[in-house]
């Protein structure tokens, strides 16, 4: 069960290491009313936030297209964010403590330690590997 990603179009769509390179809302807009709300269009990002709660709760997890491997991905890492503020008492600590986190060195598929082996294909060139690596510190910032 689970939710699921709504990017499942992969026409068009880049890919590193089988991982779809989705693009990121860059600017946050504050929109006046509840109906541009409605209407304001999401990112991978704001999905995995969305459906966090329940996800985690799932001890499998079907995915039906290549955005819900990255979901299962972004589940994890939000999962360790919200460890690491655990132990923050301020604000500060807190904005601390994420930035750190993205600091940190990123496992990319193929590498030991990388917490979901056969997930996603180990990268088959130097450049794929890069375009994960910049994807993944554009996500994380």
């Amino acid at each position: 069960m689970g939710y699921h990603s709504s990017f499942v179009d992969e026409e068009g769509v880049s890919k590193a290491c089988g991982c779809p390179l989705l693009p990121l809302k860059s600017h946050i807009n504050e929109p006046d009313s509840d109906a541009e709300q409605e209407d304001a269009t999401s990112d991978i990002v704001d999905e995995a936030i969305t459906f966090f709660r329940a996800n985690i709760f799932f001890k499998n997890f079907d995915y039906k297209s290549s955005a819900d491997k990255l979901l299962i991905y972004l589940t994890l890492y939000i999962n360790l964010a919200l460890k690491r503020l655990e132990g923050c008492r301020t604000l500060a600590e807190g904005k601390k403590s994420i930035i750190n986190l993205g600091l940190e060195k990123i496992v990319i598929p193929g590498e030991a330690g990388f917490p979901f082996p056969g997930l996603f294909a180990s990268p088959k060139s130097q450049q794929d590997a890069g375009k994960l690596c910049f994807a993944t510190l554009l996500s994380s910032n």
